[in-house]
């Protein structure tokens, strides 16, 4: 049984390893939606290798491009890398400082304004509960 249970636990570890296949006639639609499935399941790894393959295949399309950006840099902050993170959303907000920042999809903006702050928060909180325990 104990055996049965350690082979289980080796096939599933493996299987959250593994890379994903996205074949090359997924449209961006459909890798957005995978993306969002393996997201929802905490599958880190493979959503950001859908996002990823969103980002390499739709290098002229702006909306596509902060898309993958955007959900990226909030798969480093479900997974508590805030440094990551905010270098990736502060990248990602300098898209809005052009011209045509008009035509650029605002709710991505002001998700990572939100996110930003909610890495402010929760730095400051650390900061200040490591300055009571001293």
């Amino acid at each position: 049984m104990k055996k049965l249970i350690f082979i289980a636990l080796i096939v599933l570890l493996l299987s959250g390893c593994a890379s994903v296949n996205i074949s090359e006639d997924m449209s961006p639609a459909e890798i957005i939606q995978r993306a969002h499935e393996a997201l929802d399941r905490n599958r880190y790894k493979a959503a950001k290798q859908y996002y990823e393959a969103l980002y390499e295949r739709n290098r002229t399309n702006i909306d596509l491009i902060i898309t993958a950006e955007y959900h990226i840099a909030f798969i480093y902050y479900k997974q508590k890398k805030y440094d990551i993170a905010r270098a990736e959303l502060t990248a990602l907000l300098s898209y809005y400082n052009s011209p045509d920042q008009e035509l650029l999809p605002q709710h991505f903006k002001r998700l990572a304004q939100i996110v930003l702050q909610n890495i402010d928060d929760k730095q400051r909180k650390r900061v200040s509960k490591r300055d009571q325990n001293l």
